[in-house]
């Protein structure tokens, strides 16, 4: 998949941007958009390859060949992306399509499922929607990737690697260099956690000690990663499940108020998450960990709408039901058509001119509140 193809769309935006400059609120993706040309026009990389783990915020593709309901291969899915449906939860790019960009892919990363030859050493994409940090998260859904199985996944990559560069010592120092960024635990909340029909762990576990469980899982994983190469980690944290068009069909009365009890379980794991990157960061001085607030920067997003020219925060671009919440996108349906003044795409999921914002606050941060201790383009230059 290369991002040349995209050219005259990226072009066409940039001239649509210009016209409307004059209009403040839009002027964070007329920056964003920018700085995207500029990096993509500087030539290499600032890190020679990108590992991405997650779920179905950052699924590229993986699930499109497993017995699962989580799937995304199909219209009016990718409406909005150069290659059509491929599998992402989006109208368009994801998070770390944009991230990618700005890293100065001239490609994005290619899912594992189809990742090939050399083409592994610009990195692989191993999310997989509905997966959890827990194994059984999201299991009522069919087929998915694991946390546990993206890394052996990863495991596997790195071996490849090892063959490709033809030394252990190369590889390593190869690797030492890349980006792995980690998005996981919000399906372990939305199913599992808070899914009483299917899952025990609401009863098992005070919001603490789930969190708790879920980080000495995280933990574990991390610790494969990094005895196999990894030293640049970026930890996302996990977003407002309780605000997202799904939790606000269901639990909200007036469908605008979120669902503080959803809410305070995530703070919660997020807290914890920060602990874990100053912890490994404390006892692992060759590799560096850092933790991006997506929570926060969703949470500003909703707050302050008009800023980067959204109109819509409690309801899906498209999708079943109150919010557009109760069912996401059916096959062939037609979405809203000013997508870009929605923060969701769907019951679950942002759309892009919301991944736009995140994934650019990740990579650069506007606020020192955005990424803790570096944003991703200073972890990439560390």
């Amino acid at each position: 998949q290369s991002l040349s193809s995209s050219s005259n769309s990226l072009s066409y935006r940039i001239r649509v941007f210009r016209e409307m400059a004059r209009v403040p609120v839009m002027m964070m993706k007329i920056i964003m958009i920018v700085a995207i040309a500029m990096n993509m026009a500087m030539g290499e990389p600032i890190a020679p390859c990108y590992f991405i783990f997650g779920d179905s915020l950052v699924d590229s593709g993986n699930n499109n060949q497993l017995q699962s309901f989580a799937r995304a291969d199909y219209f009016p899915y990718g409406i909005d992306f150069p290659f059509g449906p491929t599998g992402r939860f989006c109208n368009g790019k994801t998070t770390v399509d944009v991230i990618t960009e700005l890293l100065g892919f001239d490609d994005y990363i290619t899912p594992y499922s189809q990742a090939r030859g050399e083409d592994i050493l610009r990195g692989v994409n191993y999310a997989s929607a509905a997966a959890g940090v827990r194994e059984e998260t999201g299991r009522q859904l069919g087929a998915r990737i694991t946390f546990a199985g993206q890394v052996a996944n990863h495991v596997n990559t790195v071996s490849q690697v090892v063959n490709i560069l033809g030394d252990e010592n190369e590889a390593a120092n190869y690797l030492s260099k890349c980006i792995y960024s980690i998005g996981l635990g919000s399906n372990d909340y939305l199913n599992n956690y808070f899914m009483p029909l299917y899952y025990s762990t609401g009863n098992q576990y005070s919001p603490d000690s789930f969190a708790n469980d879920l980080i000495n899982r995280y933990t574990e994983q991390l610790r494969i990663m990094y005895s196999n190469g990894a030293r640049k980690f970026a930890l996302i944290g996990i977003g407002a499940i309780g605000c997202s068009p799904n939790e606000l069909a269901q639990n909200s009365r007036d469908g605008f108020t979120c669902d503080e009890r959803i809410n305070s379980a995530n703070r919660i794991f997020n807290s914890k998450l920060v602990s874990l990157v100053d912890y490994f960061n404390q006892h692992n001085p060759d590799a560096k960990f850092t933790y991006i607030n997506a929570y926060g920067i969703f949470q500003d997003m909703v707050a302050n709408p008009s800023r980067y020219g959204f109109r819509v925060t409690n309801a899906g671009c498209c999708g079943v039901g109150r919010n557009n919440g109760q069912i996401t996108c059916l096959p062939g349906q037609a979405p809203c058509l000013n997508r870009d003044e929605f923060v969701f795409w769907d019951a679950f999921h942002p759309g892009e001119a919301a991944n736009i914002v995140i994934g650019g606050r990740s990579f650069r941060r506007e606020s020192a509140s955005d990424a803790h201790p570096y944003d991703i383009e200073q972890l990439a230059r560390l």
